[in-house]
């Protein structure tokens, strides 16, 4: 079982992560302040730390800093902070992500689960799906041993989608999950991406329609 070190000073707040995240399977500890989260990582390190930002004796911000001097434990930084100089700073501090409250839950689930799959060494990273091949460690895709010369953004966003068949993603979550925060951007650019995707995939040949699935006023999603 995943255990989760929740830190905030709220107790409310500390309930409500707890409430989304139990019946997922995640042993939560929930901690009051900065100095509780470094004392938990020196002597049972978790295997991951949702860590809010303004507390008081030793904001989130300082927390993290220390935390990466002796641990690679993944941070997730919960801050109601927004702009752009304090998102760059929690990540220049050492965190692995940042969300910025209020947040949706699904949106915070699905960062959780993505920083696993990126620290899990049994997380699949080359998938087969009739004949196409995505293989995470050399960044190529083929389709019947042809490779298939996409964008970055175009090989997350489709690796994304093999990775979670069956589940729609709309385009303000793909942007979250694979923009991060560089998604000063909207929906569209998610469409534009997909679409040429899609085109590339039908030039060579691979049976694109029947795989990546739109749906209308969601998203998308891959049916295998």
């Amino acid at each position: 079982m995943k255990r989760i070190a929740l830190v905030d000073d709220e107790q409310r707040m500390l309930d409500l992560l707890e409430l989304y995240l139990k019946p997922l399977g995640y042993d939560c500890i929930k901690l009051r302040s900065g100095e509780d989260a470094i004392r938990l990582v020196k002597d049972e390190e978790p295997d991951l730390i949702l860590l809010d930002v303004m507390m008081p004796s030793m904001d989130g911000f300082e927390a993290c800093r220390i935390i990466r001097r002796f641990s690679d434990v993944p941070i997730i930084l919960l801050t109601a902070l927004y702009e752009k100089e304090d998102i760059i700073r929690g990540l220049q501090d050492g965190a692995d992500d940042y969300i910025v409250k209020p947040f949706d839950e699904e949106e915070l689930v699905a960062r959780i689960h993505a920083i696993f799959r990126r620290t899990s060494d049994d997380f699949s990273r080359r998938i087969e799906h009739k004949g196409l091949v995505w293989d995470e460690f050399s960044h190529e895709l083929s389709y019947n041993e042809m490779t298939v010369n996409v964008t970055p953004k175009e090989f997350s966003i489709l690796g994304h989608l093999l990775k979670n068949p069956g589940r729609a993603y709309s385009r303000e979550q793909l942007l979250s999950i694979i923009w991060g925060y560089e998604a000063w951007t909207d929906g569209r650019t998610v469409d534009s991406h997909v679409r040429n995707l899609r085109d590339k995939l039908r030039k060579i040949g691979f049976p694109i329609e029947k795989h990546l699935h739109t749906i209308w006023g969601v998203g998308y999603k891959w049916i295998k």
